[in-house]
C-alpha cells in the first residue's frame, strides 16, 4: 500500500464563534476518536495533518494543503459543517470519510456526502479504508467493526495531537481527553449509549497515561470521556492511586448519582476529583441512576438535593443534568419541582438540555419516529438547545417554551448566580460558573428561548413547521445556518440543509427469527449506534 496524505479534522463546533465560553472551553471538548485515528494512520506509514476546529480557525486556510484522504469527526450538530468540506475536498480529488457520533446516528444522509461513513471503528478498518481509498458515488459505503475497540493508543501515543490542540486556550485552563470504558450498563430509551454494550479499557494504560502526563504538564487537568465514570469504581480508583501521587491531577468526569456515596466522595476527593457531573434526567423516572429507587416527584427533589449537596462537600463543582420535553413530564409540576431543587442545591450548576432524538442512535427514535413526533429541524440545530426535534407528547409548543423561558429565568437570575458563587469553592469553580452563566449557556439560551417563544405567536411558518403541518424550513432557520457557515455555505452541496428524519424507520428491517436447521445469515452486521 501507498503512503497516503491524509488530513484529519475533529469539528468540535459548527462554525466561527468568539464566544466567551467558546474561547475558554471549545479547545477542552476535543474528542478522542481523531486523535485516535490520526495516531493508527502514522503508525499504517502514512503522512497525517490533524487539525482540531474549534470556531475560531480559518477552515479554508486550514485547509488548502493537498490530501488523498480526508477523515472528518463530527458530532451531529456539526454535520452541515462537514457535509461542505467533504464537498470541498471532494472537488480537489480527496476521498473522505465520516466518523462519530452523526455517522452513526444518521449514515444514510451522510452516505450522499462522503464515500465512506464508518460507525465502530477500529485499526483494522482504517487499514482498509486507506489500502482501498476508492470514491464512492453517488452514496458512499457504510463501514462498521463488529464491536467498539478493546484497547486505543494512550495519551503517550497521541500527545503531538493533544499538545497543540490544548495549547489554543487563551488561559492556562487545559483539558487532556482520557477514556476507561466504552458504553453504558444503563438503558435511558432516548440516550446514545443505551445499546452499547459496556466495556472497560486497559487499567494498566490509564496508570501509564497518568505518570506520563506529570511528565508534560505541572499540574494536568483530565476530562474522563467515558459515558459514565466509575462504574468498576475501585479498580479505576487503583490505576490512579498506584501511577500518582494523591491529589495530583483534577479530574472531570461524568457519572451517576447511584455511584457517588460518601465513601465513594471520599475516595475522589482524595485522588483530585474537582468535578462531577451527574445526570438527573427526570423526576418521574430513572431512579436506578439518581439512587432514588421508587420516589418521584417532591419526595425525589429533595432526595436528590441532599444527595447533590453531599457531593459538594467533597467535589468544588458539580453539574447536574435534566432532559426537559420527556413524555413523563406534564404540565408545570416538573419545571417547579425543577425550581424547588435548584433553591435546594443552589452550589451545583443546572444544565437543561431539550429532549433531541439522533436519527437511529437510541431505540426510542424509531418507536417515535412511527408515531410521527420527529420534525426535520436541519443538522445544525440539533445540539440538545437550539431545538427539540420531538414533539412534546403531553404540551402544546408555546407552553412547552412558556416553561422552559421561566426555568431558565429563575435558574440563571442574577440572586440565583451569587448564591451558586457564594457556595462555590476555589477561585476555578466560581469563574467557570460565572462565564457559563452569563455567556452563551445561560444568558444566551435565556435569549433565545424568548425569541422561539415570541416567534410561536408572530410567525405563522415557525409555528406550523414545529406543529409538523409543514415541512417548509422557516426563513428565521434558513437564516441561521447560512449566517453560521459562513463561506463554507457557498460549498454546501445542494439539498444538504434538509435530511429525511424517518431516514432510520425506513430503512429498518424487523429481525428474522431464528428457526432449527438454519445456519447464519451472510451480510448480516451490527448496526448500533
Amino acid at each position: 500500500m501507498r503512503t497516503r496524505r491524509v488530513t484529519i479534522l475533529d469539528l468540535v463546533t459548527n462554525g466561527p464563534t468568539n464566544s466567551l465560553y467558546a474561547r475558554v472551553m471549545n479547545q477542552n471538548l476535543a474528542s478522542i476518536m481523531p486523535q485516535v485515528v490520526a495516531v493508527w494512520c502514522e503508525e499504517l506509514g502514512h503522512q497525517v495533518r490533524f487539525v482540531c476546529y474549534t470556531g475560531r480557525e480559518d477552515l479554508q486556510r486550514e485547509l488548502l494543503d493537498g490530501a488523498d484522504i480526508v477523515f472528518i469527526g463530527a458530532f451531529t450538530r456539526s454535520a452541515l459543517t462537514a457535509y461542505a468540506i467533504s464537498s470541498l475536498f471532494r472537488s480537489r480529488g480527496a476521498v473522505t470519510v465520516l466518523g462519530g457520533p452523526h455517522a452513526r446516528s444518521y449514515p444514510q444522509d451522510a452516505a450522499r456526502y462522503f464515500d465512506y461513513v464508518v460507525g465502530f471503528t477500529d485499526k483494522n478498518l482504517i487499514q482498509d479504508i486507506l489500502a482501498d481509498c476508492s470514491a464512492h458515488r453517488p452514496f458512499g459505503v457504510q463501514r462498521a467493526a463488529a464491536r467498539q475497540p478493546t484497547e486505543l493508543p494512550g495519551v503517550r501515543e497521541r500527545w503531538k495531537f493533544i499538545e497543540p490542540t490544548i495549547a489554543k486556550s487563551p488561559t492556562s485552563f487545559q483539558v487532556v481527553p482520557m477514556i476507561g470504558s466504552m458504553g453504558c450498563p444503563y438503558t435511558c430509551e432516548f440516550c446514545v449509549d443505551a445499546s452499547v454494550e459496556y466495556q472497560p479499557l486497559s487499567f494498566d494504560q490509564i496508570s501509564e497515561d497518568l505518570k506520563f502526563l506529570r511528565t508534560k504538564m505541572k499540574r494536568p487537568m483530565v476530562a474522563w470521556h467515558d459515558p459514565n465514570f466509575g462504574i468498576r469504581f475501585q479498580e479505576y480508583m487503583r490505576a490512579i492511586e498506584t501511577a500518582i501521587p494523591p491529589n495530583s491531577i483534577d479530574f472531570i468526569a461524568e457519572s451517576t448519582l447511584s455511584l457517588l456515596s460518601e465513601p465513594h466522595l471520599k475516595h475522589l476527593r482524595r485522588n483530585g476529583f474537582k468535578a462531577i457531573l451527574p445526570g438527573i434526567e427526570s423526576w418521574y423516572d430513572l431512579g436506578d441512576k439518581s439512587r432514588t429507587g421508587r420516589y418521584t416527584g417532591q419526595a425525589k427533589v429533595r432526595q436528590v438535593a441532599d444527595h447533590i449537596n453531599l457531593v459538594l462537600r467533597y467535589i468544588p463543582y458539580v453539574q447536574v443534568n435534566f432532559v426537559l420535553g420527556l413524555d413523563s413530564d406534564q404540565g408545570p409540576e416538573p419545571f417547579e419541582l425543577t425550581k424547588q431543587f435548584v433553591d435546594l442545591a443552589p452550589g451545583a450548576f443546572p444544565a437543561f438540555p431539550l429532549l433531541t432524538a439522533f436519527g437511529q442512535a437510541a431505540p426510542l427514535n424509531r418507536k417515535l419516529q412511527q408515531e410521527g413526533r420527529i420534525l426535520p429541524f436541519p443538522f445544525q440545530f440539533l445540539d440538545n438547545h437550539h431545538a427539540m426535534n420531538v414533539r412534546p407528547k403531553h404540551y402544546a409548543w408555546p407552553e412547552f417554551y412558556d416553561h422552559v423561558v421561566d426555568l431558565s429565568r429563575y435558574a440563571f437570575s442574577w440572586p440565583m448566580i451569587l448564591r451558586r458563587l457564594v457556595l462555590n469553592r476555589g477561585v476555578i469553580p466560581r469563574w467557570f460558573n460565572l462565564v457559563r452563566s452569563v455567556s452563551s449557556e445561560g444568558f444566551g439560551r435565556i435569549k433565545y428561548y424568548t425569541k422561539i417563544r415570541t416567534l410561536l405567536d408572530t410567525d405563522l411558518s415557525v409555528r406550523y413547521f414545529l406543529e409538523g403541518e409543514t415541512s417548509e424550513l422557516p426563513r428565521f432557520y434558513a437564516h441561521k445556518i447560512r449566517k453560521k457557515l459562513g463561506p463554507l455555505w457557498d460549498v454546501l452541496p445542494a439539498g444538504a440543509v434538509m435530511h429525511d428524519h424517518h431516514a432510520y424507520l425506513n430503512s429498518y428491517k424487523e429481525p428474522i427469527s431464528a428457526r432449527v436447521g438454519l445456519g447464519p445469515l451472510p451480510g448480516l452486521g451490527s448496526a448500533a449506534e
